[in-house]
């Protein structure tokens, strides 16, 4: 090779093998929705972006808490670029810490006020609903609750029915709607009275439905996604809308949030973008961890046979902010 031109090989080699290549795209993603329900959603958006996801899920039976706390500790260096929450009480706790950040997400556009934060610091997906079961073997049609107040009724033993303590949960959550929604005094004595009539008190709503699936319950407040396990099961059970005709019952709706200090603020823009989209929401009710959109006219769950839903006209940081003193003076009524 004649020296000149060996000399500019050489000179490229050096130049070649002095750039850096740009990292790889990626994202970092604390999930508190169920391992199975997410990651096909996750891989999803690897394969339609290019950005490569860190997931990092919660295991433990708190898991909704533990990764909540896992923000607030790693506050002063944040490792995280958003939060997917199957639920909404802990990502509010995050934005009343200041750990959220503003994102404006192309896909949040169709979702109604009470489904987003005015200053674009969460935004809700999906969502499950408070429902009654009822054991279809045990009540006949015109012999079922439609409204939780109906639990208060004479018609049915108090001990027929069941709720899960409303001092966690989707439980609590309810309790904290009606609170803000009823005010202190009734939604007081609406628990008081559910209490001394001896309405069956469990520690959670898989028990609320094990006990109506098997008979030993008539009827009890449940979560949509297990009634409609119930359901699929083969159980002699129905899921009732509960308050079609007044107020409605209450959503508990997923949130996506992000994090403050984000490492990679684009790429969590992009990632939240993806989880609000009417078609991702639709993967995780066609999934089974949710039964409703968080949109008005969205996909719904063949579990409910095409029936729509009114839910209650409540802003979630309303229901937050009742939640603590409404379990103040539940724990009380039901002496825990």
């Amino acid at each position: 090779m004649r020296p000149c031109l060996l000399f500019v090989c050489l000179v490229l080699l050096l130049v070649s093998g002095c750039r850096q290549s740009a990292p790889p795209r990626e994202v970092v993603v604390y999930v508190s929705v169920d391992q199975i329900h997410a990651e096909p959603v996750l891989k999803r958006f690897e394969q339609q972006t290019g950005i490569a996801v860190r997931a990092v899920y919660d295991v433990e039976a708190a898991k909704t808490t533990g990764l909540a706390n896992r923000i607030v500790a790693e506050r002063s260096r944040p490792q995280a670029d958003l939060f997917w929450n199957g639920e909404f009480v802990q990502t509010l706790r995050l934005q009343a810490e200041g750990l959220l950040a503003p994102s404006s997400p192309a896909s949040a556009a169709s979702l109604p006020a009470l489904m987003r934060d005015p200053q674009g610091m969460w935004f809700a997906s999906g969502g499950r609903f408070r429902a009654i079961l009822v054991n279809t073997a045990k009540l006949q049609p015109a012999n079922r609750p439609s409204r939780i107040e109906d639990f208060l009724s004479p018609r049915w033993h108090g001990g027929d029915l069941a709720i899960a303590l409303p001092l966690f949960g989707t439980s609590a959550a309810q309790a904290a709607a009606l609170y803000a929604t009823l005010g202190e005094q009734k939604a007081h004595d609406f628990y008081r009275d559910l209490s001394k009539r001896g309405v069956r008190v469990v520690d959670g709503n898989s028990v609320v439905r094990d006990l109506v699936a098997q008979g030993s319950a008539v009827a009890g407040f449940a979560d949509s996604d297990d009634s409609c396990e119930a359901i699929a099961s083969g159980a002699p059970v129905q899921l009732v809308l509960p308050d079609q005709d007044g107020p409605g019952t209450l959503l508990v709706p997923g949130t996506v949030a992000k994090l403050a200090g984000s490492p990679h603020p684009r790429e969590a823009d992009a990632l939240i973008d993806f989880l609000l989209a009417p078609e991702t929401e639709k993967m995780l009710i066609d999934s089974g961890f949710f039964q409703v959109s968080a949109r008005p006219g969205g996909a719904v769950s063949p579990c409910l046979q095409g029936r729509t839903v009114k839910t209650m006209q409540v802003g979630l940081p309303q229901i937050a902010a009742e939640l603590e003193r409404s379990r103040l003076d539940l724990t009380a009524i039901f002496n825990r």
